[in-house]
């Protein structure tokens, strides 16, 4: 059986304000190891899926005080340690913040926020891991009001990935478009299921094997607007929406959708081609940058950068026709 996920445990993820009503594993990863030299309560949590060695990573992690408020904005140093190995020091860096789609720019310091005010993540970025195994990031905020606040969350480290990465050969997925036929518009968009029609049918007009044997370069997001197990598919399949009408030059934008009918159950199969881990866990949101040759140059878990998406669909060279 294939269970939806959400990428860290449940409670954890509640208090983060990430999860909706969804399913939880029965063998969640190793949880955020909670307050470390702080009075506030500050939890960090490991938001990042399917991290492994050797290349450079991005390490998302979230910020949540007790209350359920969340801290948002500016930057946070980060420092990593292979957990049991305190011979074996990990990189450092800083962490910047990474809002939702829509939420409004600030440019202070890291500050308490309420969901409506700011809710995203803190991305660590080019962070490359030397060995397998439990890792642990610590995080250093500045919080306004409060000063220094520290906290820590754990994670799995792999040696290789187990969905697919940068460098593999994108597969040649035969997704559902606007025109599948015998399928109801829920498991092309499942926001179809309240709206009555697809609101972002650009999204829907291409498959993945289409852009492929075409030579396109392609977008494609992962995410389930309306059964998501975060509340962050929403906001990044409206970003994705948003490159499409300024980049649709450069790429071809695919939105699969996870479920097939949520009601019973059932997922979509290019969901399943593309997310299912090996213990039979699936996870998202996923946003993946297909090259013309159909190699994955990029992939994005759980959040991404609106600016950094847009910086490599620039690189990329106008397409013909």
């Amino acid at each position: 059986m294939v269970r939806v996920t959400p990428t860290r445990t449940l409670a954890a993820l509640l208090s983060l304000g990430l999860l909706t009503a969804a399913c939880s594993s029965d063998d969640p990863p190793p949880p955020p190891t909670g307050p470390s030299g702080n009075s506030s309560g500050m939890v960090a949590v490991a938001a990042s899926v399917d991290l492994y060695t050797k290349d450079p990573q991005r390490v998302d992690l979230g910020l949540v005080m007790p209350d359920n408020s969340f801290v948002s904005f500016g930057t946070v140093d980060v420092a990593f340690s292979l957990v049991g190995d305190a011979a074996h020091p990990g990189p450092t860096t800083t962490a910047t913040f990474v809002p939702t789609f829509g939420t409004p720019e600030r440019s202070d310091g890291p500050a308490v926020t309420q969901p409506n005010e700011g809710r995203g993540v803190y991305e660590a970025t080019d962070v490359v891991f030397d060995t397998a195994g439990v890792w642990v990031a610590e995080v250093t905020a500045d919080v306004e009001g409060l000063g220094s606040q520290t906290a820590q969350a754990s994670f799995a480290v792999q040696e290789h990935p187990s969905l697919p990465a940068p460098g593999d050969r994108a597969q040649p997925t035969e997704n559902l478009t606007v025109d599948s036929k015998g399928v109801p518009l829920a498991a092309i968009d499942s926001r179809a299921a309240t709206k009555g029609s697809i609101p972002d049918p650009e999204l829907h007009e291409w498959t993945i094997a289409r852009a492929i044997a075409e030579g396109r370069p392609a977008l494609v997001a992962f995410a389930t607007p309306v059964f998501c197990v975060s509340r962050f598919c929403g906001p990044v399949t409206e970003m994705v929406e948003d490159l499409a009408r300024r980049y649709d030059d450069r790429a071809v934008f695919i939105h699969v959708e996870i479920w097939k009918d949520y009601d019973q159950q059932v997922l979509n199969q290019a969901a399943l081609d593309w997310l299912r881990m090996p213990n039979g866990d699936l996870t998202e949101p996923w946003l993946f940058l297909i090259g013309a040759d159909g190699t994955i140059s990029d992939r994005w878990s759980s959040m991404w950068s609106e600016s950094e998406v847009e910086t490599e669909l620039e690189a990329l060279p106008p397409m013909r026709g």
